[in-house]
């Protein structure tokens, strides 16, 4: 889809577009094709962050359910005042989760913080070259820049391919995405730059 002129105008452009896949078995398909997408990266050792979908995310419950049957530690973030990072803690299937801010399931204080290698970082669109749109509070960029501050971290935007736009307004403190899974592809960004920019030339 082509982007709307600023943020806000691709925002509402994009949750529609998301919303309106509603059909729950459409839904279920992608989940598990993005589960098998996911797992065939050869993603770097450590724990992999993800996330409880709200509304019209795509459901990664299926690959964080995948992912610990592999023996990779899962953690999920938990959302502190506008303007700071997102925490992650230790997930386990059997753990019981809390409402958050934001009415977001998430860990109780009592499981252990992690810091991941691997963060699975929902989105309303994302464009070709691994930019991203959020939902404008800006958490995951400021978790992304804090987190790349101490150590590589793994950025998988997790989408619909629906949610693909021609090109995603970006701002200065936009943190680029390593790879974007959909249910038709998994695209790697620093392969496709390159491919642009090749094609420039």
């Amino acid at each position: 889809m082509t982007a709307p002129h600023g943020k806000d105008a691709a925002r509402s452009l994009a949750r529609a577009v998301r919303d309106a896949i509603a059909d729950p078995a459409e839904r279920a398909h992608a989940a598990a094709a993005i589960r098998d997408r996911i797992a065939a990266l050869d993603l770097p050792a450590g724990e992999v962050g993800g996330y409880w979908p709200l509304g019209s995310e795509l459901d990664v419950r299926p690959a964080l359910h995948h992912l610990r049957t592999l023996g990779r530690t899962v953690a999920l973030p938990v959302s502190g005042p506008r303007g700071s990072a997102l925490v992650f803690r230790r997930w386990r299937p059997e753990d019981v989760l809390v409402k958050g801010r934001y009415g977001i399931h998430e860990p109780d204080g009592s499981s252990p913080e992690l810091r991941p290698a691997v963060l699975l970082v929902p989105l309303l669109a994302f464009d070709r070259r691994g930019h991203r749109l959020g939902y404008g509070a800006g958490y995951y960029d400021r978790t992304l820049e804090a987190l790349r501050a101490v150590h590589p971290v793994l950025a998988v935007g997790v989408a619909f391919a629906a949610q693909e736009l021609e090109a995603v307004p970006v701002g200065a403190h936009d943190q680029p995405l390593d790879w974007i899974v959909t249910e038709r592809e998994a695209l790697g960004i620093s392969t496709e730059r390159e491919a642009l920019r090749t094609s420039r030339h």
